[in-house]
């Protein structure tokens, strides 16, 4: 579809339709708020009189949009206190603390205090973990699924990839198993005979906890008292696949991890069914990592730099944005290919260079993930699906091409795969925008470690462009 028939085909529905259009907001709420008709609004969304028109017609609309979704958010907490949760009883938790190789921060311990509050209350759990990459939240985790194992509860643990549900069981099972808590894990990988096993020691309550994958999700799955949800990477999975986990028991406690910064604010609103804990504190010793902005003329430098980690043993991710060439749509396989093959040829003829991008099959990225874990590729160059995703402690460099073309909680992210072992990582983030914005985004990445305050300054930005004055 051409701009000039989509242009006409908006102008024939706002003259044909948009009179009709109830205006949901009180005159009320409008005046106080001094918010414009509906009317106005969607004429100058699309067809502005000036800037003044724009401003005020976004204004309207995005104003409409939290408005209600805060109402319904409101709905969805009155209706949490109308059902009656598994209420657990007070554990002697020493065990559990006493079992862990380090002490919690105090962000951990104000969690975990929250999650056992929650779940000895007589509602179900709905809980909300936020930390930043390599902020503990899982054994935040494992202190509640102790809990409910030793409430004769089961637990179980989603997670968005193979790769991550089997980081989780490497992590988990060794701490919970000496302490009477049976592990097991079930992926789509899972051998039909194990799978056959392990079914039938979860229906028969032998097995206290089950990590996997959307495989937890499958009809012959079934727990004989399923007590404890856990979620992990909240925003991979929608809120029917929550539910679905969460029907296969009888209103269990509801346990959401998340690496993504959100400010506060922000998450209490798109979480509001949501409590929500924040982890704000690194474990002690964890290196900060050493973060540079600099031109393209750089590249030279830079790949010598590669050259000079890969030598010592180290691994890299390189990641570009989503190229679009002539005006079509961003190709992201012609990105990360060709750059990838350029690298491969000509700049480190002697390591291996492998990609990733989103376009390849589930499967096909689970091989390149394992491969670069296992310390089989040198170089990963990929699209922004590295994210979210393994742990891979070797790497040490993460080299961002165009960064301008990235939100500051992206760049976080992406930062946060380094910086995993006990060497010095970097992340160089290449850009030739010149811009007081994006030298302004930049400096923020190198002056902070901190996702919440990134994500802040992120949605201070949005607000900014949102209500100009």
């Amino acid at each position: 579809v051409g701009q000039s028939l989509l242009h006409r085909a908006i102008r024939q529905g706002l003259d044909e339709g948009a009179d009709r259009l109830p205006d949901l907001l009180p005159a009320e709420l409008r005046r106080q708020h001094g918010l414009c008709g509906v009317r106005y609004a969607y004429e100058n969304i699309h067809f502005p009189a000036d800037d003044a028109a724009l401003a005020a017609a976004r204004r309207r609309l995005a104003f409409e949009e939290l408005y209600f979704l805060t109402l319904g958010l409101r709905l969805l907490r009155a209706r949490r206190t109308t059902v009656k949760g598994k209420t657990c009883a007070a554990v002697d938790m020493t065990p559990f603390f006493g079992a862990l190789p380090f002490s919690l921060t105090g962000a951990q311990a104000r969690a975990v205090d929250d999650i056992l509050r929650d779940m000895t209350a007589e509602r179900p759990m709905n809980r909300l973990v936020q930390g930043d990459v390599g902020s503990g939240k899982t054994m935040v985790a494992a202190a509640g699924i102790y809990f409910a194992a030793k409430n004769g509860l089961q637990a179980a643990l989603m997670a968005p990839t193979e790769i991550l549900a089997e980081q989780h069981y490497r992590s988990l099972a060794p701490l919970l198993e000496p302490l009477g808590i049976p592990c097991a894990l079930l992926t789509a990988s899972t051998k039909a005979r194990e799978r056959r096993a392990l079914n039938e020691r979860l229906r028969s309550g032998e097995l206290s906890l089950v990590i996997g994958t959307h495989a937890l999700l499958s009809p012959d799955v079934q727990y004989q008292n399923l007590g404890l949800v856990v979620t992990d990477e909240q925003h991979r999975f929608g809120v029917d696949q929550r539910a679905a986990l969460s029907a296969k028991g009888d209103d269990p406690h509801l346990l959401v991890m998340s690496a993504t910064p959100i400010p506060r604010t922000l998450a209490l609103m798109i979480y509001g069914d949501l409590d929500v804990s924040v982890i704000d504190e690194l474990p002690p010793g964890r290196r900060s990592i050493e973060t540079y902005a600099v031109p393209s003329s750089y590249h030279e430098r830079i790949y010598a730099f590669l050259e000079k980690q890969l030598a010592e043993g180290r691994q890299a991710y390189i990641v570009c944005p989503m190229v679009e060439e002539n005006g079509e749509l961003p190709d992201e396989r012609k990105a990360v290919t060709a750059y990838a093959e350029k690298l491969q040829k000509e700049v480190l003829p002697n390591r291996t260079v492998r990609f990733l991008h989103g376009k390849m099959k589930a499967k096909e990225k689970e091989t390149v993930m394992r491969a670069f874990a296992a310390g089989e590729i040198d170089v990963l160059v990929s699209t922004t699906v590295v994210e979210v995703g393994v742990d891979v402690p070797n790497a040490s460099v993460m080299l961002i091409e165009n960064a301008e073309c990235f939100g500051l909680s992206q760049l976080h992210q992406l930062r946060g795969r380094v910086g995993r072992g006990p060497w010095q990582s970097y992340c160089i983030l290449v850009s030739d925008n010149r811009g007081e914005e994006n030298k302004t985004r930049l400096d923020a990445m190198r002056r902070t470690q901190s996702g919440f305050a990134l994500a802040e300054e992120d949605l201070n930005h949005e607000w900014h462009l949102l209500c100009p004055h």
